[in-house]
């Protein structure tokens, strides 16, 4: 996968999103000891956490005591900015930010709502996974992902050609051909 080497960079963030649901077992599992020390490990200097309508607050932190900073927000206009900035996302797995961060080329970890029922998130994660476009995980094995993952083994995800989606509608709507 095409991921701009910022080793070079001190700042290095994960940023984890919830989107606009509630998902404190993931909030809960970015705040736990296992997963900073994992991060850091791997060389994560911050940890940026948009809490979303969760009720869970995560314990902020400097990176003084040679873990990861930790700052959180519940929600922004638009989490763009910390897309693009991100070394690494993880997310819920809503197929909006999903796609969004791959279409970025950002690595990804995807962790799975098992609160969610009929869940259709869970089969996209486990099959984009299959395909090594992310890592899949649940919030009681994130730390485990984290430890074992090897960003170099992740492909990246093709954009989406719209034409002949486009050429079909045009068919069917009796619209001449280009």
């Amino acid at each position: 996968m095409e991921i701009a080497d910022d080793s070079k960079n001190s700042k290095r963030v994960v940023f984890v999103t919830v989107g606009t649901t509630l998902f404190d077992a993931l909030v809960r599992a970015v705040d736990t000891q296992e997963v900073r020390q994992e991060l850091y490990a791997k060389g994560y200097t911050h940890l940026l956490i948009q809490i979303g309508r969760g009720s869970y607050i995560p314990a902020r932190s400097t990176s003084d005591n040679g873990s990861v900073a930790v700052e959180y927000f519940t929600f922004s206009s638009s989490i763009a900015e910390s897309l693009r900035s991100a070394s690494l996302v993880i997310s819920h797995a809503g197929s909006g930010s999903i796609f969004e961060t791959l279409r970025l080329r950002k690595p990804l970890i995807v962790v799975v709502n098992e609160d969610l029922m009929d869940n259709h998130q869970e089969e996209l994660a486990e099959e984009l996974a299959e395909r090594k476009h992310l890592f899949c995980a649940h919030p009681r094995t994130l730390h485990q992902t984290i430890a074992s993952m090897n960003l170099d083994s992740l492909l990246p995800y093709p954009a989406g050609d719209a034409k002949p989606v486009s050429k079909l509608i045009n068919k069917f709507l009796g619209f001449p051909e280009d």
